[in-house]
């Protein structure tokens, strides 16, 4: 084995080791008891508002400095707009699944209800080969503690479809299409659930796709996204949040 495909090899080992955890198996939450957090109680300072973002690596911005992720760029959007947010809370982690977030929303302790929560969650489920009925019944728990962390008003949360990976250079390395293809699927069961739940949904999938033509928009570490194509989510983000805010 020559040196340079010995490195191609332990590149994408590692990447697929550590940023999707692929060795892990999917998790599973049983909802059977509604949902899991108690109602936080409304925040007394009506002057600050308080943004809740749950998901995985996307959400943390794997690979980007924090203040290009996109619930810190689109609270910065808002503030310049004069509306005031303390620092985004975020309960997020590279390799998450629907379960793994789950696990972790109910093991945390909130202290106020939030003005936004966004949920962005699934990619790891696909990844992971997850059945789409698990996807489902997790996906659908997750919303319902994301409503509930919105002090119960469902337009107060907005869920953001999962990206297309299959675009960038890790991804084209695999089977792009069928990665497109069953990402969709991921899209339509959150869409879906979104809508039966009558939360803000925003699609930035399409947007995603963008980085097959704009390399610029892929994180160094070829699989996620770069701040150029966060701030393009939060653009749009940042104009859904002022619209629903009190």
């Amino acid at each position: 084995m020559n040196a340079i495909h010995f490195f191609s090899i332990f590149i994408k080992t590692s990447i697929i080791g550590i940023v999707l955890s692929c060795n892990k198996q999917p998790s599973t939450v049983d909802d059977s008891a509604g949902t899991v957090v108690a109602a936080p109680p409304v925040s007394i300072d009506t002057s600050i508002k308080h943004y809740l973002a749950l998901g995985d690596s996307y959400t943390i911005g794997e690979s980007v400095s924090k203040t290009d992720t996109y619930p810190i760029v689109a609270a910065a959007i808002l503030a310049s707009q004069g509306i005031n947010f303390a620092e985004p809370e975020v309960i997020a982690r590279t390799g998450w699944t629907t379960g793994d977030l789950q696990s972790a929303i109910s093991t945390t302790k909130f202290n106020y209800a939030f003005e936004i929560v966004t949920l962005l969650i699934g990619v790891n489920n696909q990844y992971r080969g997850s059945s789409l009925v698990t996807y489902r019944k997790e996906f659908e728990q997750n919303l319902k503690n994301a409503i509930v962390l919105a002090g119960g008003k469902p337009n107060h949360v907005v869920v953001l479809s999962i990206p297309d990976y299959g675009v960038t250079p890790f991804g084209q390395r695999d089977d792009a299409g069928r990665i497109a293809k069953e990402i969709d699927q991921f899209n339509k069961v959150n869409r879906e659930v979104s809508d039966i739940s009558k939360v803000i949904y925003l699609d930035i999938t399409q947007d995603s796709k963008r980085a097959l033509e704009d390399h610029s928009m892929v994180a160094a570490d070829s699989l996620h996204f770069s701040g150029k194509m966060y701030r393009i989510w939060a653009e749009k983000l940042a104009g859904v949040m002022k619209s629903n805010l009190p």
